[in-house]
Parts: structure tokens; C-alpha cells; sequence
């Protein structure tokens, strides 16, 4: 059989990674050094790296990251309560394993946003699926969807994705309505998925943000009762322009 319809057909069969590795073997001086099964070795080892990079770039696409943001490069050495062993035991992912939440509180421009989403990140590299939302906007559409019927396969979608990163909790006062829909979101990920929360506000000050005593006992209670906590103290991160005490206009710092 000829070479090139090999290719084609490899290509045909969606084994893009296989027929690369082929036409690599071809302009291998030394090739027919190689037995048999070693060259097919090669060429599944390519199709399979082919598919997983494949499989990483939709999830972090279907994550939708506020920021590009890796584990790696978190700074630890910036005083701002960073705890290097707690960080090394949420990189594991086990938490997301065992269904765990992580809390992550600190005034503005601590990198709340950047490590949540170093994190989400991690989850996509691990095979989990992740999903980032601002929490108002997130509210919002969750309204919208119930004007034109596409609540419940949103409510659904939040629930199955292994991490959900709800981003500027607190950050605006909850309508009666908002809460309810905050109160489902936990409570069908309770036990089951993983939740993180990054917000400007402590946690113990989050029962009054909820605003209904008895909803805000039920989300916090789902939220709290197995989560890790990243409390960050400290000075902001955020560089100064001009030697003015003008803050960057969006939390990037790692």
C-alpha cells in the first residue's frame, strides 16, 4: 500500500496524532531499525498525547478563566498569609477528589481572582472539569434564564462540573430571588462537586451578606462545613503607576 493513502486514511479515521508519527517514522533514517511493534508503540503514544492536549484545551475553554494562571507561578513570598503546604495540598487536587470546598477571603488586590483561577487550572490539567463565574453576573443570567426557559439546564450544568469558582462573592447585595438561586447551586453540588468561593469579605461576615437568616444557614453551612481556608492578610499587589497610589485596574497579580 502506498504511503500516502495511509496517511490519508489514518487522518480519515480521526488518528491525526497516529498519521503524524507516521509520516515522522518515514523520514527516519534509521526506522526499519525499529521492530514492528515499537513503531506502532510510537505512533499510539503520539495519538494518545494528540487527544489529551486535545481534551485539555476544551476543558479550559468550557472554564472560561477570568485570568491565564498557574500554580507555579503563585507567589509565596509576598507577606500576605499564603500558606506554601496548604497550597501544596490544594495542587494535589485530592480536595476536588473528596469533594472538598476552598474558601479564598482578602482585601482588594491580594490576588484572590488569580489564584482561583491557578487553581481551576490545575483541575482542567488533572482531567477535572471547571467552570469560572463572577458570582453577580452569574445571578443575572440565572434570572434571564428563567424568562425563556433555560433555568433548569443551567442549574443542571452548574451542578455537574467537578470545580465551580464563584469570583466576587458578596460583592453586591442579594435579591430575594438571587438567594434562592444561590441556596440551589450549593445545595445540588453539596457532597457532590467542588466549590470555590473567592471573596473581598471574611467569612464571618458572609451570614449577613446573604441577607435571609434561614437560606444563609443553609448556604453556609454546605459551603463551610468541609472547606479549606486561604485567608489572606496583608498589603495590596497591585503595581503603582507613576509613583501614585493608583491601583491596576483589574486583580492580576499572582
Amino acid at each position: 500500500m502506498l504511503t500516502h493513502p495511509i496517511v490519508d486514511k489514518l487522518i480519515t479515521l480521526r488518528l491525526t496524532g497516529m498519521a503524524k508519527a507516521f509520516e515522522e517514522q518515514l523520514a527516519m533514517p534509521d526506522a526499519a531499525s525499529l521492530t514492528i511493534e515499537d513503531r506502532i508503540g510510537l505512533m499510539v503514544e503520539r495519538e494518545e498525547t494528540v487527544r489529551s492536549s486535545r481534551r485539555l484545551k476544551t476543558r479550559l475553554r468550557a472554564a472560561g478563566l477570568r485570568q491565564s494562571a498557574c500554580v507555579e507561578d503563585l507567589d509565596i513570598r509576598h507577606p500576605r498569609r499564603l500558606d506554601r503546604g496548604l497550597l501544596l495540598e490544594l495542587a494535589s487536587c485530592r480536595w476536588i477528589a473528596q469533594h472538598h470546598n476552598v474558601l479564598v477571603t482578602g482585601k482588594t488586590g491580594l490576588g484572590k481572582t488569580y489564584i482561583a483561577c491557578a487553581l481551576a487550572h490545575k483541575a482542567c490539567l488533572e482531567g477535572y472539569r471547571a467552570q469560572y463565574a463572577r458570582l453577580p453576573k452569574l445571578l443575572r443570567d440565572l434570572a434571564a434564564a428563567k424568562g425563556d426557559g433555560r433555568y433548569e439546564r443551567l442549574v443542571s450544568s452548574l451542578a455537574r462540573v467537578d470545580l465551580l469558582v464563584l469570583d466576587d462573592w458578596g460583592l453586591t447585595p442579594l435579591a430575594d430571588g438571587e438567594r434562592h438561586d444561590l441556596y440551589e447551586i450549593v445545595e445540588n453540588r453539596n457532597g457532590l462537586r467542588s466549590t470555590l468561593v473567592a471573596s473581598q469579605l471574611p467569612v464571618k461576615t458572609w451570614h449577613q451578606a446573604v441577607g435571609d437568616p434561614t437560606l444563609a444557614d443553609g448556604i453556609l453551612d454546605r459551603l463551610t462545613s468541609n472547606a479549606y481556608r486561604i485567608e489572606l492578610e496583608g498589603d495590596t499587589m497591585r503595581p503603582r503607576r507613576g509613583g501614585a497610589a493608583r491601583a491596576a485596574a483589574v486583580e492580576d497579580q499572582p
